[in-house]
């Protein structure tokens, strides 16, 4: 009997527990995420992870079809998980995955997924970066970055094919967008394939566990791919657009003139900025942002010995002393200001990542028609620093007064400092590496701008005028983005209002407005994002008091990564209550 009711205990004891709705979310999480890998081959590799290092993923609509199909399939999943019964944590997670998963189905369902390129990036940049994006060190992964330069046909073809499909659609890229255009396709081709993009990884010393037999072989291959199988594909494209694409791009400039353009617009809003505004509110916004900042740039103007803020940005335009004379005087100086900037930053932060970043310039071929910088973040897994970008042609157009700024913004404590310490986190992997909430992220940029008051680099009256014309431009794009693409504005009015209003040089209005035009809703983000950040700080402020303390804000701020605005705000309004009962 004893025997009998023992076992019974065992059978009872050895019956696996029901699954929690935490322990459904867990694994809808993990299986979510396997499938993005799986999905991203590339960007598995950055992360370290080997799995897909053979492969480069498929680029053509069947397969964007597939994806949408298997998000809507997670999205019923998440549906099915009570949030009332998980932890607040997990709560957020649910709802930023289903955020996330829903605006994928949501954008594949509007024709203007066909358009593969625009001045922020194309398929065809994307891989002539591979080398930069993925880790090329050891053994294996030569191996792997020479077989997925093998299978740049197959992607190319596949890339081809959608564009042809978006001219036949009728979505199109404005034609004065695309002046000077081919170049970022031409200037992947060099006549001596060791010159290429494609072989930098192979021009530095032979790596260990490599022998000089393997190293000659490997290098063979290399010239070998770039110039028979990559510069003939190259030469493929740049016919392509030169004879099919261009003659067909469009003369209007509102992402609105194409098919549910109007609707997609909507739609661009609502995922680039987290918020429910119109085109109308945010334009109205950004008025008022123009004419509050155009107040403190006339106070400016006259205390710095100028009759008129015009004056002062006439002389700043256009005295050559300004200007690096040498790509290396501007490289020199933006290393110099990131070291700076390097040294404030305990100052005002208590948590500091432990990834270190580096300062390079934009890829020639594609820097003439692109921003002043960008920020391409490292990987601590796969040994990849951050880099921190900078544009060194158009010389006299790159003042040296906007690198104090423009390093706040793209390095530290901009987003360096933010994507660095995401990556660190204790937090689901979609969220450290797939959550990217522009508004939260350039937002961030942009209030790491206005940090530099803080931090006291902004020391002369030039610096600060290119740090108050910074955040005019991104008080600009607030009405320039919602008056090309909601209010019929031509690309002129645009550019007259940007050079009217800040202290930019011609081109690099011209590459911005050009950048709007052709990214439309993108560039909301940022004044956006910064507006509600500062406001949240104010709100700690006012109720902290003299507990306030900058450097536990700016954790608290950081502390859960990109979220969407709404959620950074209930975020902060929980940080300020907790700090209120803190001894």
């Amino acid at each position: 009997m004893r025997r009998l009711l023992l076992a019974a205990v065992f059978a009872i004891s050895s019956v696996p527990a029901a699954a929690t709705p935490t322990d459904d979310l867990h694994g809808l999480i993990t299986d979510h995420w396997a499938w993005f890998l799986k999905s991203n081959p590339i960007y598995a590799s950055a992360l370290g992870v080997h799995t897909y290092d053979d492969q480069i993923g498929d680029f053509s609509l069947a397969e964007a079809d597939r994806q949408a199909a298997q998000a809507a399939l997670f999205i019923k999943r998440l549906d099915a998980i009570p949030a009332t019964q998980l932890s607040p944590a997990d709560v957020t997670n649910q709802a930023i995955l289903r955020r996330l998963l829903s605006e994928q189905v949501e954008a594949n369902s509007f024709g203007e997924r066909t358009m593969t390129f625009s001045t922020l990036g194309s398929w065809f940049q994307n891989f002539a970066g591979l080398a930069d994006t993925v880790p090329v060190r050891t053994k294996a992964e030569f191996q792997s970055y020479l077989g997925r330069l093998a299978q740049f046909p197959k992607a190319n073809a596949q890339s081809l094919d959608v564009t042809r499909q978006a001219v036949a659609g009728g979505f199109m890229q404005p034609c004065v967008t695309l002046s000077g255009f081919e170049q970022s396709i031409t200037g992947v081709i060099t006549a001596n394939p060791e010159d290429s993009r494609f072989y930098a990884p192979f021009k530095g010393n032979k790596p260990v566990g490599i022998t000089d037999a393997e190293w000659a072989g490997m290098k063979a291959r290399a010239v070998t791919l770039i110039s028979g199988t990559l510069n003939p594909e190259y030469r493929k494209i740049d016919d392509y657009y030169r004879t099919s694409y261009l003659p067909k791009c469009r003369q209007t400039y509102g992402i609105s003139a194409l098919p549910d353009g109007q609707k997609y617009y909507n739609f661009l809003i609502r995922q680039q900025t987290t918020t429910t505004l119109t085109p109308d509110q945010i334009h109205e916004i950004g008025l008022g942002e123009v004419k509050r900042i155009r107040t403190e740039m006339d106070a400016l103007a006259k205390k710095a010995g100028y009759a008129s803020r015009e004056a002062f940005i006439h002389t700043l335009r256009t005295d050559p002393k300004y200007y690096p004379k040498t790509a290396a005087e501007l490289m020199g100086a933006a290393a110099l200001q990131a070291k700076i900037n390097d040294g404030k930053m305990p100052t005002l932060f208590a948590t500091l990542p432990r990834l270190p970043y580096g300062v390079r310039a934009i890829p020639a071929e594609t820097a003439e028609g692109n921003t002043t910088a960008y920020y391409m973040p490292g990987s601590p897994a796969a040994g990849i620093a951050g880099t921190y970008y900078v544009n060194t042609s158009k010389l006299d157009q790159r003042p040296l007064y906007e690198l104090a700024a423009l390093t706040s913004h793209e390095a530290v404590p901009g987003h360096h400092n933010q994507i660095a310490l995401q990556q660190e986190m204790d937090l689901p992997d979609f969220r450290k590496y797939a959550s990217q909430f522009t508004a939260y992220v350039e937002g961030w940029g942009l209030y790491s701008e206005h940090l530099g008051i803080e931090m006291g680099i902004y020391d002369t009256p030039e610096k600060d005028m290119g740090r108050l014309s910074y955040e005019m431009w991104r008080a600009c794009r607030l009405v320039v983005d919602t008056g090309l693409h909601a209010k019929g504005w031509t690309k002129d009015q645009a550019v007259s209002f940007m050079k009217e209003n800040t202290a930019l040089t011609d081109a690099n209005i011209d590459a911005e407005v050009n950048r709007y035009i052709s990214s439309p809703g993108q560039a909301l983000a940022y004044k956006l994002g910064e507006l509600k950040i500062l406001s949240l700080r104010q709100k700690a402020e006012t109720a902290l008091g003299a507990k306030f303390d900058v450097r536990r804000f700016h954790d608290a701020v950081l502390g859960q990564g990109a979220v969407p605005l709404d959620v950074l705000e209930a975020q902060i309004t929980s940080w300020i209550a907790h700090e209120k009962t803190a001894s």
